[in-house]
């Protein structure tokens, strides 16, 4: 079954770009994985150090092998230190399609 989810991260303003650049390579990399059917980062318009992901998945042992890849271990080691909280994980099921 098809895993959707969205991702909430905010940047604390003084690493804004650092955590830009480590998410756009979490995109550039993502984008290779076989089972990943979607993966787009957008930017805030109200608060310009809040991205968030859209994902949809093949499923959720895609996902599961996703967060073991070492580019997204890389962010998971510098979050504490570059953002503001935690990142925010909503998974969700599509109503309307």
């Amino acid at each position: 079954m098809k895993v959707y989810l969205t991702a909430i991260v905010k940047a604390r303003p003084e690493h804004r770009d650092t955590v830009l650049s480590v998410l756009l390579n979490m995109v550039e990399q993502t984008r290779k994985e076989e089972d990943c059917q979607l993966y787009d980062l957008h930017n805030s318009t109200d608060d310009r150090n809040v991205f968030f992901f859209y994902e949809i998945w093949e499923s959720q042992e895609a996902l599961d092998a996703h967060n073991q890849q070492p580019y997204i271990q890389e962010f998971v080691k510098i979050a504490g230190e570059l953002l503001q909280e935690p990142p925010v994980i909503i998974k969700a099921d599509i109503l309307f399609q």
